[in-house]
């Protein structure tokens, strides 16, 4: 059988077939036969050469058979779920599809480093040009996931700045689909689209990368309604809510039994469960994510409201959203449904507990009185821009960093599908965009969209779309990036390198540099708020740009920093954008950061060698393209994805 090049695996082939010599191989029956190719410690360039040893092995091993299909499941497991079981495919084709695939998604990820590392990391400018690359891939979208997938999920301290690209992509590539799904909800009329569903759209846009579905979404709540139903069974064994199985759609007509679904919810959600609201830390994001509402048993007003509604409406009650201002309420009517009149509704708090009011006790909940219109019923859309809009007001009252920027972004990119003609708010998307440097062809396309929506905005729109033309004019002639030798006289001073761990004389928090300066080189008023005057050697000092464990980033004088005793991996998203892998006691510049700091990675391992004692690379190791630890984990990666195929 002719074997070369094979692994270990037609070695075990081959010690397979030689105790069965008084037996010619390929004699055995073609199941046999497929059994034996289905052996795990075979990989598929062994079937490749199998294959080709023989015309009787060639059809065993063809692409709808066990072999190939063994093969495909074997390597990319989580695919499964896209096929139905006992499915007949051609599984050689789909194995060369998602092979070829997951070698241009890399080749892809890895170049995004080399293109954008100098500009601000955020996710559209990052992604623009490489997720249309992906897109002309016209591969299918699962096979894109999958193999981003697979990045993500290789060893934690490695391959770090591959993981960083590949996680942005998946991200905008999860919700690009996303968004296309909110889009098909909105478009179904208006008494099919379910709050829940609208709700648990917004969750997964803001968290794209979260495991979050409908299905496992609505299983928790099937869970709940079973509780509830098993309190009710015994203090009403006849409660037509207990006749009524899974997806039925029904309601209770009788206002007693109405009241006996709704006071034993209260008993389940509230007493037993423990479901409350929270005032304690009410302008964090997690409250208005469904999931998290449903794992941490706490919410605000509107996600609690659509948790209770959905239970509700499970067991025969219709309630209805109210859009009150300051603190969302459901209305439950105790006359004929159709009445327009406020007083004949009860108003439930399901932040307060599920608590009933009146529309007057409503008034005083807030400290004032509204007019009638506020107590209406809302549509599944109101409640959504509800939704939406307290995101971005979370989003608004972030403190500048990635990570509300990136709220902010993602909650306007949900209210301007919803409503896309919101003046204020694209108004508001052009400036952001235009603050955070990104996409400047897309901000001309939103200042031509308001201009066309509102002419009086021409003030606003022409500054923006001046400043934005010169962005793009100065994109042309991009500034190349400043090398930094600390051999060079006025770098003398410098102590620290970049990769190092840090620690924070003053503040105490744990740091790794990623850049430095001779001498401070912020703005006198950002010398002045920060007090650096009163540093011994005030702004005349070597600075360091830092990357902190509470994710932010910081500039600390020399002389308030410190190498860490016992170095530690920081928890920071960006980290990735600059270091290739974390090794131990500090970080490995990747290639970027090493072209710009030439001569710090030496620097690094002779500090850490010095510190900690411990048997390191030389520096002349570590000048080697592909560093201390041999070839790096992104080109070991692309090179395991070489493996021959066949043709």
């Amino acid at each position: 059988m002719a074997t070369s090049g094979a692994g270990d695996g037609c070695s075990s082939l081959n010690g397979f077939v030689s105790e069965i010599e008084q037996k010619q191989f390929t004699d055995l029956p073609a199941e046999l036969l497929e059994y034996i190719l289905c052996f795990p410690v075979l990989k598929h360039v062994d079937i490749c050469n199998v294959s080709c040893s023989c015309k009787r092995l060639h059809d065993v091993c063809h692409g709808r058979g066990k072999v190939w299909g063994h093969q495909y499941k074997l390597r990319w497991p989580r695919l499964q779920k896209h096929y139905r079981q006992n499915e007949c495919c051609d599984w050689l084709k789909e194995y060369r599809t998602r092979h070829t695939v997951g070698l241009q998604i890399r080749r892809t990820v890895v170049s995004i480093s080399q293109r954008f590392f100098t500009e601000v990391p955020c996710v559209g400018q990052v992604l623009g040009d490489s997720f249309a690359e992906i897109e002309s891939l016209g591969a299918p979208e699962h096979f894109c996931e999958d193999e981003l997938l697979s990045i993500l999920n290789s060893d934690r301290r490695k391959s770090l700045t591959l993981k960083y690209y590949a996680k942005k992509i998946l991200y905008f590539l999860r919700q690009k689909n996303i968004l296309r799904s909110l889009k098909m909800f909105l478009e179904q009329p208006a008494e099919q689209q379910s709050a829940l569903e609208g709700a648990l759209l917004v969750d997964q846009y803001c968290n794209p990368l979260a495991d979050v579905s409908l299905d496992g979404i609505s299983s928790q709540l099937e869970e709940i309604t079973d509780k509830v139903k098993k309190m009710l069974r015994i203090k009403n064994p006849s409660h037509p809510s207990l006749r009524v199985t899974q997806g039925d759609c029904f309601a209770v007509d009788d206002f007693d039994l109405q009241r006996q679904v709704v006071v034993t919810l209260n008993a389940v959600l509230y007493e037993q469960l423990q479901y409350k609201g929270n005032e304690c830390d009410y302008y964090n994001p997690l409250n208005s994510y469904i999931h998290q509402v449903l794992l941490r048993r706490t919410g605000i007003p509107i996600s609690l409201s659509v948790i209770y509604m959905t239970l509700a409406r499970k067991l025969g009650v219709q309630l209805e959203p109210v859009n009150f201002p300051n603190h969302f309420l459901l209305r439950w009517c105790q006359q004929q449904r159709g009445s327009g009149d406020i007083y004949d509704f009860v108003y439930i708090d399901a932040f307060g507990k599920g608590k009933q009011l009146t529309a007057k006790e409503c008034e005083y909940l807030i400290g004032h009185q509204v007019t009638a219109d506020y107590y209406n019923a809302i549509s599944t859309t109101e409640v959504l821009l509800r939704m939406v809009g307290n995101l971005l007001n979370i989003g608004k009252r972030g403190e500048g960093n990635e990570k509300s920027y990136q709220l902010l972004r993602d909650s306007l990119d949900l209210y301007l599908t919803i409503n896309p003609d919101n003046v204020q708010y694209l108004l508001l998307q052009a400036r952001l965009y235009f603050h955070l440097g990104i996409w400047p062809e897309k901000v001309l396309d939103i200042l031509q969209h308001i201009q066309a929506l509102d002419p009086s905005q021409h003030g606003a729109v022409g500054y923006l779309v001046q400043h934005t033309l010169e962005h793009i004019q100065h994109k042309k002639h991009p500034v190349e990036p400043e090398v930094k030798r600390r051999s060079a006289p006025e770098h003398l001073e410098l102590q620290y390198s970049v990769g190092l761990i840090m620690k924070h004389k003053r503040s105490g928090y744990n740091c790794a540099i990623y850049g430095w300066d001779p001498k401070c080189t912020m703005s006198q008023e950002w010398i002045t708020t920060m007090r650096v005057h009163q540093l011994s050697s005030g702004a005349n000092q070597p600075f360091y740009n830092v990357l902190v464990q509470d994710g932010t980033c910081r500039y600390a004088a020399q002389e308030n920093l410190e190498p860490h005793s016992a170095p530690l991996e920081i928890a920071h998203p960006e980290v990735g954008r600059y270091f290739s892998e974390f090794h131990d006691s500090h970080y490995v510049a990747n290639e970027e950061l090493q072209t710009r700091y030439p001569e710090d990675m030496a620097e690094t391992l002779g500090t850490v060698r010095d510190l900690y004692h411990r048997l390191m690379p030389s520096p002349v190791q570590q000048e080697s393209p592909n560093g201390p630890e041999g070839p790096s984990q992104e080109n070991q990666d692309s090179q395991e994805n070489q493996d021959t195929m066949p043709t």
